[in-house]
């Protein structure tokens, strides 16, 4: 069986600038994956916080993510109804957006946010 990730926007970010959060065995995890995916969700959620001032990235998102070798996740209209239907356990859009994708397209989800935990989705921690 092919293993499918997709990455929590911190964990994209940290993966670009080899962040220390991003634990050895984690790392090894996508550098294996068969294919790993970045949401649109999370290019958007940096680009928010990038003109608020709380972010800066020294290269275009859909750089680093081409750089990568990843591939991008569009958003569908399934995506955000699944979205919408899924229990209040987190309030932030973008992450019950990114729960969402992960478990209609059954991919395990990489992040080191242990609120998404009561969703079920497949989990791999950081």
């Amino acid at each position: 069986m092919k293993r499918a990730l997709l990455l929590d926007t911190h964990v994209f970010l940290w993966w670009r600038t080899d962040d220390c959060r991003l634990l050895p065995a984690v790392r090894e995890a996508i550098s294996l994956a068969d294919i790993v995916f970045v949401s649109a969700a999370s290019a958007w959620e940096a680009h928010i916080k990038m003109a608020l001032g709380k972010l800066d990235m020294p290269e275009p998102f859909s750089s680093g993510v081409a750089d990568s070798g990843f591939d991008e996740l569009a958003i569908s209209f399934s995506h955000v109804e699944a979205a919408a239907h899924l229990p209040p356990h987190h309030r932030d859009p973008f992450d019950r957006l990114l729960v969402a994708q992960a478990r209609h397209e059954h991919l395990v989800f990489v992040s080191h946010d242990r609120a998404l935990e009561p969703y079920g989705v497949p989990m791999l921690w950081t």
